[in-house]
């Protein structure tokens, strides 16, 4: 079978491969669709950044890899064992490999696990005809959802694990600083958990106006000044009292402490590649909270529910469908090249 494989810094191949078997425990999944992620790209720029570069310890794995952990499809196979999936099944996976004893995974926050892995980067995903997974990933689609729709929880479910780690409370005034994918799925489960207001903080057209048909209460172009004197402004000199950073630069986080106001929760949600400095006389002073948010344990559900009931909206999102032959130049090289024009590009297998 066909499948995008990671050898190293921008070099993924689409090449042959075995087609994978399933094992006890396993099941086998003929993927409709796979989401490329903002990790893929970081992995095809600078990787290895999480894929192992040494024998994963739950997995084994190492490079070269395939890729993809935002996807969908009806299993075809299952191996022994298994009583609560059958062939014919549409599921979409929650990509956590994880070791069910350690001390965070008894607690149930298995995001944390001492071993985790994460199948497309520690073991072999989604970019391909077939993956192969552990059923304790899956989650049934209902009937009526579409693929599209289904290759959308996975990211869903880290926004919706921001939302909550963000312990919002209806009537809170939400910042989010970032109108990528991300960010944009944060918007909507902030609006669907009671915010009053959401604002969006983003420079670019397309997105800003995205973000605005989308529901934004106001959307703020940080070239255009000091954003945080333009939320004291709309909110009586209260700002935000939820803030989240879906960017992961230094100046970003600075601009949410910014747009925060006196006991804000401001939560990490974007990834960083580089060290970010600011003034935690800001944060003690007032008394502020920084969260970090990280994947997602036990979100799928939720987040299958909000697509499915319509509280989140991700037909506007998908700014491409391409082949997986297509991956690289139409793919990759074209989220880097043009985000102005993108939000989230699909691959179909």
């Amino acid at each position: 079978m066909k499948a995008a494989v990671w050898y190293g810094q921008k070099d993924v191949r689409v090449v042959d491969v075995p087609e994978p078997k399933v094992a006890a425990g396993t099941v086998k999944i003929k993927v409709t669709y796979c989401g490329i992620c903002g990790s893929d790209l970081h992995e095809y720029l600078k990787g290895p950044v999480i894929i192992p570069s040494k024998p994963h310890p739950l997995t084994g794995k190492m490079p070269p890899v395939t890729l993809g952990h935002e996807f969908c499809g009806p299993i075809v196979e299952v191996g022994e064992g298994i009583k609560n999936f059958k062939t014919g099944d549409r599921v979409t996976v929650d990509a956590c490999l994880v070791c069910h004893e350690c001390h965070w995974c008894k607690k149930a926050q298995y995001n944390l696990c001492a071993k985790l892995g994460s199948t497309g980067l520690c073991a072999d995903g989604a970019f391909a005809e077939y993956v192969v997974v552990p059923a304790y990933t899956c989650y049934k689609l209902p009937q009526e959802m579409s693929d599209e729709a289904g290759a959308f929880v996975e990211p869903l479910a880290v926004a919706t694990h921001a939302v909550k780690r963000g312990k919002i409370v209806p009537g809170d005034v939400v910042a989010i600083v970032g109108g990528g994918p991300i960010g944009l799925l944060v918007m909507q489960v902030a609006k669907a958990s009671g915010a009053s207001k959401v604002f969006v903080i983003e420079p670019m057209e397309s997105r800003k106006k995205l973000a605005a048909e989308l529901g934004a209460t106001k959307v703020y172009d940080p070239a255009q000044g000091d954003v945080g004197k333009m939320i004291h402004e709309d909110t009586n000199g209260l700002r935000a009292d939820l803030v989240f950073e879906c960017v992961g630069k230094a100046e970003t986080v600075d601009s949410a402490i910014k747009l925060s106001g006196k006991g804000a929760r401001i939560v990490i949600v974007g990834i960083f590649s580089a060290p970010a400095q600011f003034h935690f006389a800001r944060m003690q002073a007032h008394e502020k909270e920084l969260i970090g948010s990280s994947a997602y344990p036990n979100e799928f559900p939720a987040a299958i529910s909000f697509l499915a009931d319509g509280r989140v909206n991700i037909k506007p999102l998908i700014t491409g469908r391409i082949k997986l032959s297509e991956i690289i130049d139409k793919g990759f090289n074209e989220l880097i090249s043009h985000p102005e024009k993108n939000i989230k590009i699909l691959v179909s297998m």
